[in-house]
């Protein structure tokens, strides 16, 4: 089992949904920044669940504490160690469902995987609770990234069928990101927000989930970052967004609509403004061949429904071989979307940075 990303940083995610602990190891690090554990914090408190109606009542504190890799909070040059520790824990609501294969979640292909041996509390490994120490990394590189002034901010752009106001792919500032951050529920679009609210509620009362999609930018990111083929930059963020388990999709830019229009339309003319090139529209999402042009990178996340739903649904007992149904018990988010916005931040300031690095050692 792999849970690690990264080239010039090295990023491990270990634990469990009800392990005693999880947590993240950082290797790579740059030694001499410090850390603003405040912000940090701020951040952590975006994603933790048992903030709102919109999530589930499962209450974590998320306080992140440090094993290793800081003295006096400035980071020293060793690996860097934290953990969360798991307090509100309840195994039990899975012990009826040990060998059920729950719609929409790995039990069934974990169990391929890894046999009898494979943790079927809510997920393990798999569980969206692994998404908490990805925030830790992010938060703390989020840090690092902005002493470069670059800026990463997302926020919900669909919930089920409402969609809001896009970014401006042109016209974005970091004064948006921070209006965002401020808000309980965090769309650039408030109005459609309130829309997106009621889908939740509608889909709560019915015992069902809905998805959505969140859009996600970045400001000050150096042109001439990254590769073709393999390696590129789009390819580094779709692999560390995947880590987050409810995301199924992707898009740059224009995305699905730009394919959906003429080379004359889709293409972004160049210009020069104020002896900088730049180009008059962004319909690339600020990368061309897989290196980044010095345009606000932009692109958009599909954001599943929660699996875990309260409605009875078909299923088979895979070890008994028989067919059954299921209906999940527990504590359970009738929409993640809201919670995945700085888990969006985080995976995507990993690949960025670790990218960032990798420039800046081949020059």
């Amino acid at each position: 089992m792999s849970s690690t990303f990264g080239k010039n940083i090295r990023i491990s995610i270990f634990g469990q949904l009800h392990s005693d602990s999880i947590g993240v190891v950082m290797d790579g690090l740059p030694a001499g920044h410090k850390i603003d554990f405040e912000e940090l914090m701020d951040f952590m408190s975006r994603r933790a669940p048992g903030r709102d109606e919109y999530s589930t009542p499962r209450f974590e504190e998320d306080a992140p504490e440090v094993l290793s890799g800081l003295k006096d909070d400035v980071l020293c040059g060793a690996p860097l160690a934290m953990i969360i520790k798991n307090k509100n824990i309840r195994p039990s609501d899975y012990s009826d469902i040990q060998s059920k294969a729950r719609p929409g979640h790995a039990d069934y292909t974990s169990w391929l995987k890894y046999g009898d041996a494979r943790d079927h509390t809510g997920g393990g490994h798999f569980s969206g609770r692994l998404t908490a120490p990805l925030c830790i990394a992010g938060g703390i590189i989020l840090q690092l990234l902005a002493e470069e002034e670059v800026y990463v901010g997302a926020h919900i752009n669909e919930i089920s069928t409402v969609r809001g106001e896009r970014f401006d792919p042109i016209k974005i500032r970091v004064n948006d990101f921070n209006a965002i951050r401020k808000r309980d529920f965090p769309v650039h679009d408030i109005r459609a927000g309130e829309l997106m609210k009621r889908e939740i509620e509608s889909a709560k009362q019915d015992l069902d989930s809905v998805g959505g999609v969140i859009e996600c930018a970045v400001l000050g990111f150096p042109a001439g970052v990254g590769s073709p083929m393999f390696n590129g930059l789009e390819n580094d963020l779709s692999a560390a967004l995947f880590a987050i388990p409810a995301v199924k999709g992707i898009e740059f830019g224009s995305g699905f609509d730009g394919s959906r229009t003429r080379g004359s339309a889709n293409n972004d003319p160049f210009i020069i403004k104020d002896g900088e090139i730049e180009t008059s529209s962004n319909n690339h999402g600020g990368i061309l061949g897989g290196i980044s042009s010095g345009m606000p990178i932009i692109f958009r996340v599909a954001i599943k429904p929660t699996s875990s739903i309260g409605i009875e649904q078909k299923t088979v007992d895979f070890v008994n071989r028989t067919e059954s149904t299921i209906a999940i018990k527990g504590r359970h988010d009738p929409c993640i979307v809201q919670r995945a916005v700085p888990c969006v931040e985080a995976a995507s300031a990993i690949a960025l940075y670790d990218s960032l690095l990798d420039f800046k050692n081949t020059k």
